[in-house]
């Protein structure tokens, strides 16, 4: 599909749910991408990434920051708090704040800095009990607790069930961020972006889509 045919269907999708054009922020997902497919989307012009392991992103993006201009990487996955101090020097925003005790990692790191990158909180939308984030009816408290905190919290962000409608989830997640004041929602992946911008995502994480299928080795 490539980068140009997604950014269009995004600006289709904009235009389709009477939002401005560029509101949406596209994250080019690039875990376990190999490099020269990276590099040419860069090449392109795109400049905002994301990764899964802070690990891997470590192995990557510090190099490719050095030879362009302007990027900025997000991490996407789970977060051990042995591995905040790393994120926070690396990343331009974390979309996996999930638990109490990496919010006051955070919080410490960031007193000690005096910066810190843009937080979404992670809601467990579905309720899966495999998968990471808030519950939903602990996220107003959640959200609380990170303000009271001074963390900078931008938005929220889900990844729905793959067994059911994203549209019900991304509907949800809007709530809660509205009821809270926060702007951001991250949501919507490769299949269903453009649900996810009509129900007023700001940023949209497409990989395969735009790198070509994923090899796990």
């Amino acid at each position: 599909m490539g980068l140009d045919e997604i950014k269009a269907r995004i600006a289709a999708a904009e235009a389709e749910a009477d939002r401005p054009a560029g509101s949406v922020q596209l994250i080019a997902v690039s875990k376990v991408q190999p490099l020269e497919r990276v590099v040419s989307v860069l090449e392109a012009g795109h400049r905002l990434f994301g990764e899964n392991k802070v690990q891997e992103a470590q192995g990557k993006w510090p190099e490719l920051m050095g030879r362009f201009d302007g990027v900025s990487v997000h991490l996407l996955g789970p977060l051990q708090t042995n591995k905040a101090k790393a994120a926070v020097e690396l990343f331009g925003a974390i979309h996996s704040l999930d638990r109490e005790k990496l919010a006051r990692k955070l919080a410490d790191l960031a007193q000690a800095r005096g910066a810190c990158p843009e937080l979404f909180v992670q809601v467990n939308t579905g309720e899966e009990p495999q998968k990471a984030g808030v519950m939903p009816d602990v996220a107003d408290a959640f959200v609380a607790s990170c303000r009271a905190m001074d963390l900078p919290l931008a938005g929220l962000m889900c990844i729905p069930p793959v067994d059911e409608a994203p549209s019900l989830h991304f509907g949800l997640l809007r709530k809660i961020a509205e009821r809270n004041g926060l702007s951001g929602l991250s949501m919507g992946m490769s299949d269903d972006f453009e649900q996810a911008v009509a129900l007023g995502a700001t940023h949209v994480r497409v990989g395969s889509a735009i790198f070509g299928a994923r090899d796990y080795g």
